[in-house]
């Protein structure tokens, strides 16, 4: 069917006719708002909104999602449109298989909703929170990694019953009103890519209210330590960015337009520490796994994996790839993922996956011919990913006197993108620019960078940054040497 036929198709709907394999795990109808997720983008709807559909339907209880867009209004829109429901297409090497989800049952927009989602929050039915909005969404300083009250001032003298700029500032006033009112307990679920992100969220929490005009702040510091976990979690499946192509191959398969079709690889994990201080969907029934401790998860997946996505990012641009697929392809993309893994693994607890098996399994889903993960969507934001992905190993392995020529390219990699007309979006883009302004030595620069990170002890490592920049001409040629 060509784009003009596909055009005419009915609307993905609560009524659109639906081959059975397609159709939802569970009927949306049956379901009630108890979890409330901030961040509507493509990784939430491919992943905390598949295990959650999927424990409704193997348990039968009644778990819908209702989904809160910090800022795109454009979204919550469409899935109105489309009675909340959306297609997910698994891009398997044998083929794709797409279908549709329902787990989600409701969209509002953060800033206009603002009453319907403090009522929401309040809600005895209402039990878990979860979030996917990126390292950045945080509002953290790099020094402390405590809150940046500036990026948050705006809401700290707000009206906390009013619209608020920050999902941090809307959280924390919907916590703080819950506890008021002597509300039920409630875990808050952070399932962004951070170490420790239970722990993280928690802290920025405490430290909002404690940082607020509310008269009875301290009140409210009590009894969110009573009555609130913040569990802290590992997720992981890859989830490219949606191309117009995509969308066009789901709605094919489907029979009806979707204008919000998400793709993903067909592997996906969730790994969660059992800290639940209420009712919560039974996700172990769908392979989630609950541990006690989830750190050596955590850093396995965030130093290989993730670690190993953003190495493969700046040195595929380097050498002019697109894609991840792309890169692996390269005499060097999987020898620089075994490299890295094989460097960083050291670094890691006991008490989580084989490093070993664990680097087989990345180079089976990196390779997977039926993805195309785009580089730069994986390179944004490089100034926090980094800080987490590849830092703390390396200042592991420097401290212990063993070298890391593998996390030394990337991070010259890494360098080099930061000058580039086309750099990946960045929050610290401006900062990182200037670093090249002027004439420095290639050495000066590094130092330079690696200060707007915060992170002087490495700026100040003169056998480290003399080995990045190193690296850097033969990169600035296009090749990649491991």
């Amino acid at each position: 069917m060509n784009g003009v036929g596909l055009s005419r198709l009915p609307p993905l709907s609560r009524t659109a006719p639906l081959a059975p394999p397609a159709r939802p795990a569970v009927d949306p109808a049956q379901l009630r708002p108890r979890i409330v997720h901030f961040g509507l983008g493509a990784f939430h709807r491919a992943h905390q909104a598949v295990y959650t559909e999927n424990a409704a339907a193997l348990s039968g209880e009644p778990w819908g999602i209702t989904a809160v867009a910090p800022r795109s209004a454009q979204t919550v829109r469409a899935l109105r449109e489309q009675d909340f429901r959306y297609s997910l297409t698994e891009r398997r090497p044998e083929g794709p298989r797409t279908r549709v989800v329902g787990s989600v049952i409701d969209a509002l927009a953060m800033g206009p909703d603002a009453k319907a989602v403090n009522a929401l929050l309040a809600d005895p039915e209402v039990t878990v929170v979860t979030l996917t909005i990126t390292e950045k969404g945080y509002q953290r300083l790099a020094s402390t990694g405590g809150l940046d009250t500036a990026a948050v001032a705006a809401d700290l003298v707000a009206d906390p019953d009013g619209p608020l700029t920050t999902v941090l500032g809307r959280l924390a006033a919907g916590l703080a009103a819950r506890t008021r009112a002597g509300g039920a307990p409630i875990s808050v679920v952070s399932c962004d890519n951070m170490a420790g992100n239970g722990a993280v969220l928690g802290r920025v929490v405490r430290e909002f209210v404690a940082a607020s005009n509310w008269p009875d702040r301290a009140r409210v510091l009590d009894r969110i330590a009573e009555t609130v976990a913040f569990p802290a979690t590992v997720v992981d499946r890859i989830v490219p960015a949606v191309t117009e192509a995509d969308r066009l191959a789901a709605q094919a398969a489907l029979g009806v337009r979707d204008e919000l079709a998400v793709t993903a690889e067909p592997y996906r994990q969730w790994v969660l520490e059992d800290s639940f201080v209420a009712a919560r969907p039974p996700w172990e029934r769908d392979g989630a796994l609950f541990v006690r401790d989830v750190t050596p998860y955590q850093l396995t997946k965030l130093r290989l994996l993730n670690g190993s996505h953003s190495a493969l990012a700046y040195l595929g641009t380097a050498a002019g790839d697109t894609t991840i697929a792309e890169a692996m392809a390269a005499r060097w993309g999987e020898r620089l993922v075994r490299a890295l893994c094989a460097e960083v693994a050291p670094t890691l607890p006991a008490g989580g996956p084989d490093p070993g098996a664990y680097a087989d399994d990345l180079v089976v889903r990196f390779r997977n011919p039926a993805m195309r993960h785009l580089l730069r969507q994986i390179g944004s934001d490089g100034s926090l990913k980094i800080t987490e992905r590849w830092l703390p190993a390396l200042r592991t392995l420097r401290a212990r006197g063993t070298s890391a020529p593998v996390l030394e390219l990337a991070l010259a990699a890494w360098v080099l993108s930061t000058r580039r007309a086309d750099a990946p979006t960045d929050p610290a883009a401006g900062a990182l620019a200037a670093c090249w302004d002027g004439t420095p030595t290639p050495v000066e620069t590094v130092r330079a960078l690696l200060r707007v990170l915060g992170s002087t002890d490495l700026a100040d490592d003169d056998a480290l940054t003399a080995a990045v920049a190193a690296r850097l001409p033969a990169l600035r040629a296009g090749r990649v040497e491991i």
